[in-house]
């Protein structure tokens, strides 16, 4: 190189190789048409562009998913199955089994003995759903509720049923659903994440019961689109609030100056991520002042934290969680993602179910209650569910007050309330012995794709094409379950 050339470096577009020439101008091209097809996250407030993936009028503005992680057992819970009372101890029929696969947990046991719940059922509301004695307040609502008795999915262990249901495929490497919603419909509220996380100990729980932040992260997406976990001591999210002695003044001065710098890397590296983080600083500044007042529970009633229950009072639990998820549902929040920990009763179930159902059974309840009383239920979706269900046989040894139920992914049950879903009924049906599907199946694909039906969106037009590939929630399955809908 001359000396001309030391003084005088060609521009940087000029150093590219051919590898980084077609991918920088894959993702400029690509993100020239996003930006033209789809809402920004931090657009005004108000109903969003949905043309892009869009063909159908929503019933839904938005979802809080309330996910019993650990696999809630149906079968004590809210599939009554009072005939197998008279198997109990006996070995699960081979014909009941269909050699279908068993966990390692149980697959060396020499029996597999028939267990019935110790709890009792009865029947609630008009509808007359069947209900555990372990949900009393859950009972009083069920005319609201729409039980799905019959989902399935093919995983039978926790981290490939959890990722399946929240990212729609057993392996880590896709988008969350609530990174779908940002990434197809994008924010009501500029001052909030379009997609909130929040987390809650069940009291049940164990150290061995992770949850990972890739189950609400946007993998493949741009970041921006990622759930954001509230913590419940210090700062509700991490460095939100300025150091000492940086002033909000001198703050906004920074802000604008990193935005600058982002903006003159953005030209010249057309990276979608540089926008993203943009809007995320950006976003960040305005959280400064919209969350203080979010978590600022002064205001609600004694009549409210009454119906909540009185862990209401005390940030982080679950009670406490639904609480600001309704704040949250009513600052037009897009997806609001609650996880419950500890359901994972292998051992111990009677005494460790009624501990969980404990921390959930009323608050639940009140938040269904809270949001239709408040005019938001026709518009908010709500889902109550887990990764999958329990076995009907017993995991260990069968006592006469207590038992364990390995996981089942067979059929399990979640209930659905609110955003143009029906109410009081009871969707599918399982077998004598609460085993097997045999009417109206619902896979973990038809789900989804009812509730982005709900939102307004044609789950098979909601993709993003990465490494030459089109994927969406659903991949290529999925069938919206239009008996379930008004």
């Amino acid at each position: 190189m001359s000396s001309c050339d030391q003084r005088h470096p060609p521009p940087a577009d000029l150093l590219l190789s051919r590898r980084q020439f077609f991918g920088r101008s894959a993702l400029g091209i690509g993100s020239v048409a996003l930006s033209s097809l789809l809402p920004h996250a931090g657009s005004a407030a108000g109903a969003p562009d949905l043309s892009a993936v869009a063909r159908i009028a929503p019933r839904a503005r938005r979802i809080i998913y309330l996910f019993m992680h650990g696999g809630p057992s149906q079968i004590d819970l809210f599939d009554h199955k009072p005939d197998i009372a008279r198997f109990r101890g006996q070995d699960l029929p081979d014909s009941v089994r269909g050699g279908q696969r068993l966990t390692g947990m149980t697959s060396g046991q020499k029996t597999l003995p028939v267990t019935p719940s110790l709890f009792r059922f009865a029947r609630h509301g008009q509808c007359g759903a069947w209900v555990s004695e372990l949900l009393p307040h859950t009972a009083k609502i069920v005319d609201e509720l729409c039980f799905i008795r019959s989902m399935h999915t093919e995983a039978i262990n926790h981290d490939p049923a959890v990722t399946l249901m929240q990212t729609g495929h057993q392996q880590p490497g896709r988008p969350s659903f609530g990174s779908w919603v940002s990434y197809g419909i994008g924010s009501a509220n500029r001052e909030l994440p379009c997609f909130v996380v929040l987390l809650s100990r069940g009291s049940a729980a164990r150290p061995a019961d992770p949850l990972y932040a890739r189950l609400w992260g946007s993998a493949f997406l741009p970041s921006d689109h990622q759930g954001v976990s509230f913590r419940s001591d210090g700062d509700p999210v991490l460095f939100l609030s300025n150091p000492p002695g940086v002033r909000a003044d001198a703050r906004r001065d920074q802000l604008d100056a990193l935005a600058e710098l982002n903006q003159q890397q953005q030209a010249r590296q057309l990276d979608p991520e540089i926008e993203a983080r943009i809007a995320q600083y950006e976003l960040a500044y305005r959280m400064q002042s919209s969350v203080p007042g979010l978590l600022d529970l002064k205001g609600e009633s004694p009549s409210t934290f009454d119906a909540y229950g009185p862990e209401s009072r005390i940030p982080g639990t679950f009670a406490s969680n639904c609480l600001l998820a309704r704040r949250l549902a009513e600052r037009d929040v897009r997806f609001i993602q609650l996880y419950h920990r500890g359901w994972d009763q292998h051992q111990n179930l009677p005494g460790d179910l009624r501990l969980q159902c404990g921390d959930i059974d009323q608050p639940a309840a009140a938040l269904v209650w809270d949001l239709k009383q408040r005019g938001l239920l026709d518009d908010t979706l709500v889902v109550w569910g887990g990764e999958f269900g329990r076995t009907t046989y017993s995991q260990g040894r069968l006592e006469a007050d207590n038992y364990g139920r390995d996981h089942h992914g067979r059929c399990f049950t979640v209930w659905l309330a609110g955003g143009g879903i029906r109410p009081g009924v009871t969707h599918g049906e399982t077998d004598a012995f609460g085993y097997n599907v045999v009417r109206d199946p619902v896979h973990v694909h038809d789900l989804n794709a009812t509730l982005l039906h709900q939102l307004g969106v044609e789950h098979t037009r909601l993709t993003y094409r990465f490494q030459g590939r089109d994927f969406r929630l659903t991949d290529v399955h999925g069938n919206i379950v239009r008996s379930l809908l008004t």
